[in-house]
């Protein structure tokens, strides 16, 4: 022990890191990116049937509503 050079503090000095999400916040976070997706995918379908921008912006508003409604009426 007489040998042994004095105490320097922890050996890693990091910061101490952030707790993980909860499943509450990861859904969250999941949602607000599926709705941005949403309008951009309501945009461009709008837009290659239409090629109107009144009329994207419209279905960018409803987002996923008129996907679904493309999806099941529109496209058949």
């Amino acid at each position: 022990m007489a040998n042994e050079p004095p105490y320097s503090g922890p050996v890693n000095e990091y910061p101490p890191q952030q707790p993980r999400p909860t499943v509450v916040q990861r859904t969250v976070n999941v949602a607000k990116a599926g709705v941005g997706f949403g309008t951009a995918l309501a945009i461009t379908i709008s837009w290659s049937v239409n090629h109107s921008i009144i009329w994207a912006i419209i279905h960018g508003f409803f987002s996923w509503a008129y996907v679904i409604y493309f999806a099941l009426i529109v496209r058949r």
